[in-house]
């Protein structure tokens, strides 16, 4: 687990300071107040922007697992899968358990004299707040994809029969390759966190809750797996039925 975590120690440390910062939101500023702070730097290209990156967790996910199961290791294909499926009905049960109110319900009982910025064409939920689905669904993908990627530029740094000078342009390459793809995952999925904020369907609350959930449950199904990873079928792929 130590070359695990650091493999992936970019992605990792920066959702762990996104949840400090959130969480110290949390603690010292009231939800309201939070909320119209996040959410009011409305622009028209903002408007757009968001209206439809946010709908990128509602099917890009089940793309990623189905090409992987078909193209990719059947092992890959059943982590990625496991991890979004498992973290997907993690955060519905918790939804039904909690039935929080949305922003547009909240502030409509408890701060009606403010108006807050909803962007046209968006149609706004009411219940079922907590924990963002969407968010969950984002950070799931991304870390899955962080996991995927550090694997395969450690293992390729790894298994060079190339010259020690060669091996270790070629590992200081990888590793270059690994913090770009990590930081751009991060910010892609925390571009989606943000986005229900943004759109006022959830509050931050609600997001810190979603990164917690799919990062967490990512983990989970990694460990598990992980195990498995020397066997037959985990390296076993479909289309060609090739071994790795």
């Amino acid at each position: 687990m130590r070359t695990f975590f650091r493999n992936n120690a970019v992605f990792i440390s920066l959702s762990l300071i996104l949840l400090l910062v959130l969480g110290l939101a949390l603690i010292y500023i009231p939800q309201g107040e939070l909320h119209l702070l996040l959410c009011d730097r409305h622009t028209p290209a903002r408007d757009i922007f968001y209206r439809y990156y946010t709908h990128v967790a509602e099917w890009f996910p089940y793309v990623v697992c189905v090409a992987l199961l078909l193209f990719s290791r059947i092992g890959d294909g059943v982590f990625a899968t496991s991890a979004m499926a498992l973290s997907a009905l993690s955060t519905q049960v918790l939804k039904h358990i909690f039935n929080a109110l949305r922003p547009v319900t909240w502030f409509e009982q408890f701060m009606p004299e403010v108006q807050l910025p909803l962007v046209e064409g968006v149609k706004m939920n009411y219940w079922l707040s907590f924990p963002s689905g969407h968010t969950t669904s984002f950070f799931a993908l991304a870390f899955v994809a962080c996991i995927l990627l550090t694997s395969k530029t450690s293992g390729t740094s790894r298994s060079s029969r190339t010259s020690i000078s060669s091996r270790t342009s070629l590992t200081r390459y990888s590793g270059i390759w690994s913090i770009i793809g990590q930081v751009s995952l991060f910010f892609l999925a925390a571009l989606g966190g943000y986005s229900r904020i943004y759109l006022s369907q959830h509050f931050a609350r609600d997001v810190f809750g979603g990164i917690i959930i799919g990062i967490g449950i990512t983990l989970l199904c990694y460990i598990v797996l992980s195990r498995y990873e020397d066997k037959k079928w985990y390296n076993y792929r479909v289309l060609g039925g090739k071994k790795q």
